[in-house]
């Protein structure tokens, strides 16, 4: 054996055995609210977001990102890693009043990174049910809690209709009342981080309450954009994107301080769905918040970590990733821990292609299938085929998506303060297929239903076979007699109340 070979052989051990002593990393998943694609600086913004700018700069930014176009689906499929087909959510975001939530027997990304040796800690917005006790966020996985369990609400009084809405773990919490939220859950955040010992591993979830509506903020934030933006709306969700944004900052510099931590921690940014065409917006996409259409859809994404390889650090990717990858990217690409125990995942590990610019494993995504939602009509040169196209349904398979159910007349929107035009949708002629080349038609201008019959009828065959898999929706009537928090025994809180 060549000295060479015994070199090798030595530092081929050193290197694993550095490897194994160096603590796991540390995960921060941020997830913002309804913020629209052009709304970051990168974008296109005419409102400033330096700290996601620098972050993103530095990091991956990922350009073929899709989550859901509402918030309980995302959210779903970001903790379970699998479609709302899946769990039964595919009709509309849980409310407050229903008895329902994410499924109790759903094994979350927090169990999993809990199984791993992982502190877990959740810091924001729940909106996966709340009616009975096992569905709060401190029975799914997470060590900790401070937030609010219901869509939306005051970001000052933590009030949503008839009830109080803010709990620190499992109870009520009444000591931010009157503080405006983005700031509770900054601070909540870099005291979880400055109290953490580094080196043991840390994953924490903060689902920012910001942009969603009510458009409420501090008018620190506000008013640097006054004159440049006149739509009062538009002003406000402005200022805060830009309070949510130094709060990003905070965090980032406190895991700096805490021992570096920073050197050792993935950072993920993304947004739930796109912006509500009101505030927040996603020119040049078509659609909005609710829409399949690329507005709806199309999240802004990135991954910052000096763990990156050198090469792709300050890149773009373009590789097709889907909110449910989250779950194994995490759990097995980061944390180095296996998904058994879950349920049949359809989201695929996709730290490879973000750490070192590989291939995506993805080439589909089903985006849903809601059997409660069918659009009048008789879908024109379609009916016959496996798949029933007055159902609402949303698929994509290499750089082909397909819609079906809606009518297709969802326009352009422009912001207010960019001095664009916005363009109407096409006017309904019955048509309720709808086949894009997202790829070549980003915009979604061009239907080729018509045109690429055979890829449409490819599309609905793949629909009909998911929906051969899906579980019944679990959407139940209201219990607005049992849930009221006047009456719930909770004291004016929402809450557990079955």
């Amino acid at each position: 054996m060549s000295n060479y070979t015994v070199i090798a052989l030595i530092l081929s051990v050193y290197g694993s055995l550095t490897i194994a002593a160096s603590p796991r990393p540390h995960v921060i998943f941020i997830l913002s609210d309804d913020q629209g694609y052009r709304d970051v600086g990168y974008h296109g913004s005419i409102f400033a977001t330096p700290v996601l700018d620098s972050l993103a700069g530095e990091g991956v930014k990922l350009e073929n990102y899709y989550v859901q176009p509402i918030c309980t689906p995302t959210r779903s499929q970001l903790l379970t890693g699998r479609y709302q087909i899946r769990t039964g959510l595919q009709h509309g975001i849980l409310m407050q009043n229903q008895p329902s939530c994410l499924p109790l027997d759903e094994v979350t990304i927090a169990d999993k990174m809990k199984e791993a040796g992982y502190s877990t800690h959740m810091v924001g917005k729940w909106h996966l049910g709340l009616y009975e006790e096992g569905c709060l966020p401190t029975y799914r996985g997470f060590d900790t809690f401070l937030g609010y369990l219901t869509g939306g609400e005051d970001y000052y009084t933590h009030r949503k209709a008839s009830g109080y809405d803010f709990r620190r773990n499992a109870s009520v919490e009444w000591d931010y009342d009157g503080v405006y939220s983005t700031i509770v859950y900054a601070q909540e955040a870099v005291d979880i981080i400055s109290d953490h010992d580094p080196d043991e591993p840390m994953f924490l979830y903060i689902p920012f309450q910001a942009p969603h509506t009510p458009y409420q903020v501090p008018s620190e934030y506000s008013d640097p954009y006054n004159g440049t933006i006149n739509d009062m709306d538009r002003l406000l969700y402005a200022g805060m994107v830009a309070c949510m944004d130094e709060a990003i900052g905070n965090i980032t510099e406190a895991l700096k301080a805490n021992a570096d931590m920073y050197n050792n921690t993935v950072i993920v940014f993304s947004s739930d769905n796109g912006g509500d065409g009101q505030g927040g917006n996603n020119w040049p996409l078509r659609g909005k918040k609710g829409s399949f259409f690329e507005g709806g859809i199309r999240a802004i994404g990135f991954v910052h970590s000096p763990l990156l390889n050198d090469d792709v650090r300050g890149s773009v990717s373009n590789e097709l990733i889907h909110v449910s990858d989250w779950l194994p990217t995490i759990v097995e690409g980061i944390a180095g821990w296996n998904t058994n125990g879950t349920k049949p995942l359809d989201g695929v590990n996709q730290w490879d292609t973000i750490r070192n610019g590989s291939a995506s494993a993805r080439t589909e995504i089903l985006y849903n299938i809601d059997p409660l939602s069918v659009q009048k009509g008789g879908g024109r040169n379609w009916n016959g085929y496996a798949f029933n196209v007055r159902i609402s349904a949303a698929i994509r398979s290499g750089d082909m998506k397909l819609i079906t159910g809606t009518k297709g007349t969802s326009g352009w929107d422009a912001p207010p303060d960019a001095g664009l035009t916005s363009t109407a949708g096409p006017t309904y002629t019955g048509n309720l297929v709808w086949l894009f080349n997202i790829t070549a038609d980003p915009k979604e201008e061009i239907n080729l239903a018509n045109i690429e019959t055979a890829i449409t009828i490819d599309l609905l065959d793949k629909l009909a076979v998911y929906e051969g898999e899906a579980v019944p929706v679990n959407y139940p009537a209201s219990d607005p007699t049992n849930s009221n928090p006047k009456t719930n025994g909770n004291g004016g809180v929402w809450g557990p109340w079955a």
